[in-house]
C-alpha cells in the first residue's frame, strides 16, 4: 500500500538524513553535503510557507521519501513538484509512478490549478522518460543552468496543463492498476 502523509516536526530527522543521502542529493540542485543548520532553517521556513506543500511517501506502512509542490500560484494557476525516494531498493518499483500520478491528481482535481511544472537536471534520463510517458510536455532546455560536482549541467523544464491531464487520466490510472502501482 502507497499513499502520502502530511510532513510533521517529527520527520525533521530523517528528512536530513535523507537530503544528504548520496543517491538522493545526485538529483536534487543543492550541491554539497547540508549542514544541520542549513536543514533547520529550511524545515522552519518549509512550515509556514502558503506557497508550498510537502508530503512524506510512504510504502507498507515506511515512510520512503519526500513529494512537495513549491510556488503554488492560485492566481496564474500554477505550480512547480518534485520528488525523491531514499530507499534505493524501491526505485524502479512504481513508486515513482505512483508518486507522480498523485501530485497530478492532487494539482488538477483538489486545487484546482491550470498548469503543473517541474524541471530535471539534463543527465537524470529516467525520471524525464517518466514525465513523458506521464503525458508531460518537454518545454525547454535551461542550458548548463546547474553546477553539479563542479560542471555546468542542463535542466530539463516539462509542464502538463489541466485539459491534458484530463484526456489522459483515465488511459493512466488504468495502466498503472495493470500495473499493481496502487497496491
Amino acid at each position: 500500500m502507497k499513499a502520502f502523509r502530511d510532513v510533521t516536526s517529527e520527520d525533521s530527522d530523517m528528512l536530513f538524513e535523507w537530503r544528504n543521502k548520496p543517491e538522493v542529493s545526485a538529483y536534487m540542485y543543492t550541491d554539497h553535503a547540508i549542514t544541520r543548520s542549513e536543514h533547520d532553517a529550511w524545515f522552519s521556513r518549509m512550515a509556514d510557507n502558503q506557497t508550498r506543500r510537502y508530503w512524506i511517501l510512504v510504502v507498507d506502512g515506511r515512510d520512503v521519501g519526500l513529494v512537495n509542490l513549491a510556488d503554488i500560484d492560485m492566481h496564474d494557476q500554477r505550480c512547480s513538484w518534485a520528488f525523491y525516494i531514499a530507499e534505493s531498493e524501491l526505485r524502479g518499483r512504481g513508486v515513482g509512478a505512483f508518486a507522480e500520478f498523485e501530485a497530478l491528481r492532487y494539482v488538477f482535481e483538489e486545487l484546482k490549478l491550470n498548469k503543473l511544472c517541474c524541471e530535471v537536471l539534463g543527465f537524470n534520463a529516467a525520471v524525464q522518460k517518466m514525465h513523458g510517458r506521464f503525458g508531460f510536455t518537454h518545454e525547454g532546455t535551461l542550458r548548463q543552468h546547474r553546477i553539479k560536482n563542479g560542471e555546468f549541467h542542463d535542466v530539463e523544464v516539462f509542464g502538463m496543463l489541466r485539459d491534458e491531464w484530463e484526456q489522459n487520466r483515465n488511459e493512466l490510472e488504468a495502466d498503472l492498476k495493470r500495473k499493481r502501482v496502487f497496491e
